[in-house]
């Protein structure tokens, strides 16, 4: 790898593929997919919030995944723990491709009370601790931690790079975002090389940028650890009766204030996005939820996910065709600046601005809009629904108005501030067997 001096003074890294594929293939990816998400309230009543639908066809953790094996790291562990059985599913259906004889593997580490039996996994620190025994099987010369509940795209191999460059014990991947937002981040403070002087998990009161002050420097919680380094700084955690055994709370700020720790701006090695801001999304929220989906229905999406050059690799089942069917003047099967999965049917209705995800049949004289409905959901005769979360395999009664009256919605369905109404089965009174 080299480094050129750009005009503005700062280091450029450029990729040697030899060097940043050796590089990776030494690199060990721990994704923490263990969280609820409670903030999505019942689209994690049974499912993890990594196993979320997302897009159309994905779940949430394929973003990462995908980021790992497209950057050439494809040795991966997935710390599991609430309600993972329909995530550890999706992970044998969608990932077994990766190839053991070759020393790729995706291996699921669920809380197994490994250290003590007294308790499971008690923060993100401690979840991957109770696995370091497994990553030092692989023997890894870094360790890359990620979380498994963001949509982005980012190549792993430069970060690694830097990290490398920069002889870093640690380098936090960090991103701008308002500062009216900036509490629910780990907010830092960074030297004119990019070291990181000083780090506030979730402030009350984040600092803005000295050069922007409505912004603020987060970590996007993607963390390059060397091994060694790694293994000293979780046992120092795990005997500290003080810690909460976090991440963000405890063991980055105890490596910055004593460790050569860098932050990396995610700007310079995000994928496919050419001028425009970096794209990262926490999608914790009902609301930030829906809007990412509706971003994908633009004309031009921020997130390109037709970008062949890095795939989000996924697991669908083998459908047919979405079918669009009756073209009278009372009914006519369309859709509108929309997505529609495979095995979908539109019998004579109109979708506007909609995502529908694999398996969903909408029946005659109904019209949804704004909405997303997740996958095998029944849609009525003379339904109207707009701005709405249908979860899966819902069946919405034939004459249902759902995001017309949000007082009435309010007295079944949960209405978020902005009038995202969430409707799940639980709320329609039918069975939730078929949930995950």
């Amino acid at each position: 790898m080299t480094t050129e001096q750009a005009m503005d003074g700062s280091v450029e890294f450029h990729r040697n593929p030899r060097y940043i594929s050796q590089l990776t293939r030494n690199t060990f990816a721990m994704v923490l997919a263990g969280g609820r998400g409670s903030r999505l309230q019942g689209l994690t009543d049974w499912r993890a919030k990594p196993a979320v639908p997302f897009g159309g066809k994905f779940r949430i953790i394929d973003f990462t995944l995908s980021n790992c094996v497209n950057s050439g790291v494809r040795r991966i562990g997935v710390a599991t723990q609430y309600k993972s059985q329909g995530l550890i599913r999706h992970l044998h259906l969608a990932w077994s491709f990766l190839d053991g004889r070759m020393g790729e593997f995706i291996e699921i580490m669920p809380a197994q009370q490994q250290v003590d039996e007294s308790f499971w996994y008690r923060g993100t620190a401690d979840a991957v601790y109770q696995n370091l025994r497994e990553i030092s099987h692989a023997k890894p010369d870094y360790v890359l931690v990620l979380s498994g509940d963001h949509i982005y795209r980012m190549d792993y191999g430069r970060l690694l790079a830097a990290h490398v460059e920069r002889e870093a014990d640690l380098t936090v991947a960090c991103i701008q975002v308002p500062l009216h937002e900036a509490s629910s981040f780990g907010v830092m403070a960074v030297d004119a090389d990019n070291r990181i002087q000083a780090f506030d998990e979730k402030p009350a009161n984040a600092q803005p940028m000295p050069d922007n002050p409505a912004v603020a420097l987060t970590s996007m919680g993607v963390y390059v650890f060397n091994m060694r380094f790694l293994c000293e700084q979780l046992q120092r955690d795990a005997d500290d009766p003080k810690s909460s055994h976090d991440f963000g709370k405890d063991v980055i700020p105890h490596c910055v204030r004593h460790y050569h720790s860098y932050a990396h701006n995610f700007a310079d090695v995000r994928v496919g996005e050419g001028d425009e801001a970096p794209y990262w999304r926490d999608v914790g929220t009902l609301d930030a939820y829906w809007e990412a989906n509706m971003d994908l229905l633009q004309v031009s999406p921020h997130l390109n996910l037709y970008d062949d050059s890095w795939p989000i690799w996924t697991w669908q089942p083998q459908v047919p065709p979405a079918k669009f069917v009756h073209d009278d003047d009372t009914r006519r099967g369309v859709a509108m600046d929309s997505l529609v999965a495979g095995g979908s049917i539109i019998s004579g209705a109109t979708i506007r601005r909609t995502m529908l995800f694999y398996g969903g049949h909408v029946h005659s004289h109904s019209v949804i809009e704004d909405s997303i409905l997740l996958p095998k959901v029944v849609v009525g005769r003379n339904c109207q629904l707009r701005k709405c979360i249908v979860d899966r395999g819902c069946h919405i009664p034939e004459g249902t108005q759902i995001g017309i009256d949000p007082h009435e919605d309010r007295q079944r369905f949960h209405v978020t501030a902005s009038g995202i109404t969430l409707v799940t089965r639980t709320m329609l009174g039918q069975d939730v067997n078929i949930l995950r």
